[in-house]
């Protein structure tokens, strides 16, 4: 099995930047969310961003050219949700939710290809 090493570092730190945010949300931006009612938004950019950061690490340790065009649709439509509501949290841009649903189907897109290209040999 050969692995990756740049997608197993972004994997990496995909994980290390999801639990640095998650903490940083829980405990130093905690009351500004709460105040601004987007409390909710940052733990779903969080929970988002680690479920998507170990899928990530699966597929890095997976067969490299098996998954390769899912890994990066999964990584840009992580970037663009997650970082769309992280963005959206911390300014208060409502206008940014728009770009949310775009790394929605990025994300749907990067399912559905693992679940194409899982079948392949």
């Amino acid at each position: 099995m050969k692995i990756s090493s740049i997608r197993l570092r972004i994997a990496a730190f995909s994980g290390f930047l999801g639990v640095a945010l998650g903490a940083f949300g829980a405990h130093a931006l905690k009351e500004q969310l709460a105040t601004g009612g987007h409390l909710e938004t940052w733990k779903t950019a969080v929970l988002y961003h680690l479920v998507h950061g170990v899928v990530l690490l699966v597929m890095a340790f997976n067969a490299p050219t098996r998954f390769h065009s899912a890994y990066w649709v999964v990584l840009s439509g992580m970037v663009v949700f997650c970082g769309s509501l992280y963005l959206l949290a911390l300014l208060g841009m409502s206008w940014i939710g728009a770009i949310t649903p775009i790394g929605g189907v990025a994300l749907l897109t990067g399912w559905a290809l693992i679940f194409l290209q899982a079948g392949k040999r």
